[in-house]
Formats: structure tokens, C-alpha cells, sequence
């Protein structure tokens, strides 16, 4: 599927907000780094990589393959940090680590080696201060989304949910004790294709994202001092969707958007309506339950129902009795 690129932002910012000019801490942290020989001005980079699911295997699948290609020399060292997982195989990126024989940590352990920098995407862990500044250039984070809008753990979810028409992918740099706030490195958008998924958008943009972290990390340090702060007008926040259990059929109501999500597979499909009989509107749902109205086989109307929390009655504590 062939899509259009763009920039999400226009000229640079006025003087004073310095074309994101490198704050204190980052200016000190440079310093230390230029007078301390092993930490490196130019590539091949040292890489620790944090991630989770399928959009964070294809970042880390790119960083394999520029460490691969010998002659652009872009990654020197790859290591991977994620998430312990139920699962006997673990999840997509610890499969993919093991089968390109990647050095793998799980959370909260990261190793002891020297790295230049970090790289994370869809990790869903607050990382440290103390963490960021073990690495000279700092942690850079690929977001699904054109933040500000969409901080948080579910931008493409959230972007198919609402409707939204237009989105992309944004390189930033993290902070510490707070999600998405960083500056942005690079940033760009592409058109929502209709009817899509949040499963197939999804891979849409990780190819995106993972195309557009190459491209930073070949040029670092320049595109560190070119970041720009966030806008704080359009921020706006995902939740992660929890409830039923993420099996076939768990439903979801999502109170905002008015819209019955329904999880099939791997992927959530978002509903205004379904036909039971008679018509049913999102809001006669509430986490995968239908009201008890409709239950008792009601003739009211859909727009007179309400949806609400189903609570199953607590067992009466019974009197025991002792006959002699």
C-alpha cells in the first residue's frame, strides 16, 4: 500500500524557544561526554533497545539489520530489554531477540554495558532519571502518533476510535517521570487509510517509525540540538482499554466515543450499534455485559437504557444452630 509522507510541523520556532535548543541537563551531559573517550561523537552506535509487541519487533528489526549491513556502519552494539510475559515463547520482541541471537534483559534488569543510546517504543514502563543519564545521548522513544496528541499507551487504538483522519509517527526524546512530554526529534504524518484496523494501521506506521529512527540516529548529535518542545495546546491523553479478559468476543464500552469495542483475534473493531433481535446502541453495554433490562427482555427503547457495572450479590453469612 503506497502512502504519503509529510512534516507535521512548519518553520522553526522563534528565537528564545531556540529550534528546541539542548536544555541544562542535556548541554552537561554533552560535556561530560566529549571529554570522556569512550563515549563516541559519531556512529557506529551502542543501542539499548526497550519494547514489547509487533510495532516495537519492526523497530528492533531495523536496528538488527542497519547493525548487519557492514558497510553504513549506523549500530555497533544491540542489546534488548523487555517485559516478562506468560507466554512460553514471551512476546514478539524477546522471539525476535532470541532468533537473532540478541543479548536480552528483562525488566527491570538492563544489563551493566556501555551504550551511547537508548531507544524505546511501546514499552509501557516509566524509565528512570537516573536510568536516562546512563546514556550519553539520552532515550529516544517512537510514538505512534503526532504528538501531542495521543500521549500515552494505546495512540492507535485511540486514532481509529475517534475517527481521526490523519496520523503518523513521532521520534522524541524522553523524560522522566511522565509519558510522551519530551522534545521531538522528528516527526512525521501520514493520511488514516479508511476503514482500516488498528491492527493494520499499526503496521502501517511501524514500518514508518522504524524507517524514521534510522534516519535519526544517522544524524544524532544534530538531531538532538534541533529538537523542539512540544506544543501545549492539542494535547490530548489514551488510556489503556482494560476490562474483560483479551480473548475473542471481550467487549468494551468506551464512555467518550460512545462506541462498543469488540476484540477479535488480536485486534479491537469499534461498533455504534448491534443487531440482537432489535437494534442495540453501545451504551446498552458495559464491559462485555448486557443491561439487565435487555436481559429481561424489555421493551424499552434503546435510548432510554443506561449502561452500568453488573455486581454479581454477596453470599449472606448464615447462622449456624446447635441442637442438643
Amino acid at each position: 500500500m503506497r502512502v504519503l509522507v509529510r512534516r507535521c510541523w512548519g518553520p522553526p520556532l522563534a528565537h528564545g524557544a531556540g529550534r528546541g535548543r539542548p536544555s541544562p541537563q542535556w548541554r552537561a551531559l554533552a560535556r561530560l561526554g566529549w571529554e570522556d573517550s569512550r563515549v563516541r561523537e559519531k556512529p557506529p552506535w551502542r543501542v539499548l533497545f526497550f519494547g514489547t509487541d509487533q510495532f516495537a519487533r519492526e523497530a528492533l528489526r531495523a536496528l538488527h539489520a542497519a547493525r548487519e549491513n557492514q558497510e553504513e556502519e549506523l549500530i555497533d552494539k544491540l542489546e534488548v530489554v523487555t517485559l516478562p510475559s506468560l507466554s512460553p515463547r514471551g512476546l514478539p520482541v524477546k522471539q525476535y531477540a532470541v532468533q537473532s541471537q540478541l543479548p536480552i534483559y528483562e525488566w527491570p534488569d538492563v544489563g551493566s554495558g556501555e551504550y551511547d543510546v537508548g531507544v524505546v517504543a511501546s514499552f509501557g514502563r516509566l524509565l528512570s532519571e537516573a536510568l536516562i543519564l546512563k546514556f550519553p545521548y539520552g532515550i529516544l522513544n517512537v510514538h505512534p502518533s503526532c504528538l501531542p496528541r495521543w500521549r500515552g499507551p494505546a495512540p492507535v487504538i485511540h486514532t481509529v476510535l475517534h475517527g481521526d483522519t490523519v496520523t503518523g509517527v513521532t521520534i522524541m526524546q524522553i523524560r522522566p517521570k511522565r509519558f510522551d512530554v519530551g522534545p521531538i526529534l522528528k516527526q512525521e504524518t501520514i493520511p488514516v487509510p479508511p476503514k482500516s484496523t488498528a491492527k493494520e494501521l499499526e503496521a502501517v506506521l511501524s514500518r514508518l517509525g522504524a524507517n524514521m529512527l534510522i534516519s535519526v540516529l544517522k544524524n544524532l548529535p544534530e538531531s538532538l540540538s534541533n529538537g523542539r518542545q512540544q506544543p501545549t495546546e492539542g494535547a490530548t491523553y489514551d488510556p489503556k482499554l482494560t476490562g474483560q479478559a483479551l480473548i475473542p468476543g471481550s467487549l468494551i464500552y468506551h464512555k467518550q466515543s460512545q462506541i462498543l469495542l469488540v476484540y477479535c483475534k488480536d485486534s479491537w473493531i469499534g461498533v455504534r450499534s448491534v443487531m440482537l433481535k432489535k437494534r442495540l446502541t453501545a451504551t446498552d453495554f458495559y464491559n462485555g455485559y448486557l443491561h439487565p433490562w435487555y436481559q429481561k427482555n424489555s421493551q424499552a427503547q434503546p435510548s432510554q437504557c443506561r449502561f452500568q457495572t453488573l455486581r454479581l450479590p454477596t453470599k449472606k453469612k448464615q447462622n449456624k444452630t446447635v441442637t442438643m
